[in-house]
């Protein structure tokens, strides 16, 4: 029983105790059942979001390039690069728990009468010349004994830091594939919009060319002429900044995807439809936000290191206790280096304290409180302005479906307008130039229609990426 106990007692004075506050988890900021309050003018449904959000955009070059971007993106390399060191930094902590281990070897030849080497093992002082070798190996060892927990402290807030990484990590994923997603529906909005755009320009250079043939006849005046003229280089002018845009659009995605400039150019040149959300988005609630949105997780884990420092200054306090030790054989002579006369051991507890340094310890230590505290309250304003994000989020996306469906029904009725002008211009009852108005008044519909519907997706993009969505678990990086 007594040998129980004493072994017990030892295990115990080996690992110790922790001192410091162990961490809780963070602060409650959701009564339950809460849900989100802008949720119903958004069409939002009850159920999980799904993280690939973009796949229900139903668009095969999209999925392609996220893909793409998932994989190749430098951005990403450099997070999952930062994981990796954040990890090995982990591991470096947790080796500091373990004793430290070396062997040494070491020969030394003197030639020499009353040499420094010949006191040191021993030899007769006086007489002359002689050669002397000494041989010696050994093993060292020393161990920290962590009785007051101050490297589990330090390991366990390393590891809060990496856990924080991971969702920095995250983070990068859901800016990047919302970035790139924008970026795409930015270029089909473009490219429909240059489409119309030359159409709308080859419809009035055909009929400026026909109003010159009939103002050579004398049928239609000179200020109907300059009007259509004046309208063609307009038209003109309206292309060359969406040519431009259209480029940058191309640009930015090669970027996005891991490639140089112009490389998409042929790939995504023949012109798409703008993707378009589905009628009804899961949006889950805000108690799944807080466990998805990437800033939240790594604000959470924030307070977990900073609290973990607490008690690792709580600790210098007091002693350190390390144990040496060291084996060893050393000999003049090789042949007899390992007999047991030429065997040395040594075995020693160090204890270290700084009791007068109270004072910067209780330094240290209240400014490790006020880290926890300052972590809890950037956590919660992570939490409140996440919160703000979705909502304002879901009553955008909400406004602009409104939006887009009072354009399309203008745009209807500008397609009938038109019609109905180009009837009564071709039995001659109204004027080119009021058919023209008429178009002009249609393709401004149209642009603004199709400008309406990437606003549409783009709120829906901004939508999931204030849903946290986009990321998935890193793994072995």
């Amino acid at each position: 029983m007594r040998r129980t106990s004493s072994l017990s007692l030892a295990c115990l004075l080996l690992s110790g105790c922790m001192l410091g506050p162990n961490y809780k988890g963070p602060p409650k900021m959701l009564p339950p059942g809460q849900g989100f309050a802008r949720a119903a003018d958004a069409g939002a449904v009850p159920g999980p979001p799904l993280a690939q959000w973009w796949t229900e955009l139903n668009d095969a070059a999209l999925n392609k390039l996220e893909a793409q971007a998932l994989s190749a993106s430098p951005d990403l390399a450099a997070a999952r690069a930062r994981l990796r060191e954040s990890r090995a930094e982990l591991h470096a902590d947790q080796a500091q728990l373990l004793p430290t281990t070396g062997a040494s070897g070491l020969y030394l030849h003197s030639h020499s009468g009353d040499g420094l080497l010949n006191g040191l093992v021993g030899g007769s002082s006086g007489g002359g010349a002689q050669d002397l070798n000494f041989y010696s190996t050994g093993f060292d060892a020393s161990w920290e004994l962590d009785l007051f927990g101050a490297k589990r402290r330090t390991a366990e807030g390393a590891a809060a830091q990496a856990q924080a990484r991971i969702a920095d990590l995250a983070d990068t994923q859901v800016s990047l594939t919302a970035n790139l997603a924008r970026a795409y529906v930015d270029l089909r909005a473009d490219q429909q919009r240059v489409a119309l755009a030359q159409a709308s320009l080859g419809l009035h250079q055909q009929m400026l060319g026909l109003e010159r043939q009939r103002a050579a006849a004398g049928t239609v005046s000179q200020d109907d002429l300059l009007q259509l003229a004046e309208q063609v280089q307009q038209d003109q002018a309206n292309l060359a900044p969406l040519r431009a845009e259209i480029s940058v659009q191309l640009d930015q995605l090669a970027i996005l995807t891991g490639q140089l400039p112009g490389a998409l150019d042929a790939e995504l040149a023949t012109p798409a439809p703008v993707p378009m959300p589905p009628a009804q988005v899961a949006v889950g609630n805000p108690a799944l936000l807080l466990r998805q949105r990437p800033d939240i997780r790594a604000a959470e884990r924030n307070i977990a290191a900073r609290n973990a420092a607490i008690g690792q200054h709580l600790a210098d306090y007091f002693p350190k206790v390390t144990l040496l030790g060291d084996i060893g054989f050393s000999s003049t002579n090789i042949s007899q280096l390992f007999n047991g006369n030429a065997f040395s051991v040594l075995a020693a507890p160090v204890i270290s304290w700084t009791p007068f340094d109270f004072g910067r310890t209780a330094a240290a230590v209240s400014q490790a409180r006020a880290g926890r505290d300052e972590a809890v309250a950037n956590y919660q304003s992570t939490v409140l302005k996440a919160l703000q994000d979705a909502e304002d989020s879901l009553a955008r996306y909400g406004a602009q479906r409104q939006n887009s469906q009072a354009l399309a029904q203008a745009y209807g009725l500008a397609q009938r307008s038109a019609g109905f002008a180009r009837e009564r211009a071709t039995q001659g009852t109204i004027s080119n130039l009021q058919w023209m108005s008429a178009q002009r008044d249609l393709d401004s519909a149209q642009d603004r229609f199709i400008q309406a519907q990437a606003r549409t997706t783009e709120d829906y993009i901004a939508l999931q990426k204030s849903l946290g969505l986009g990321w998935q678990a890193p793994g072995q990086v």
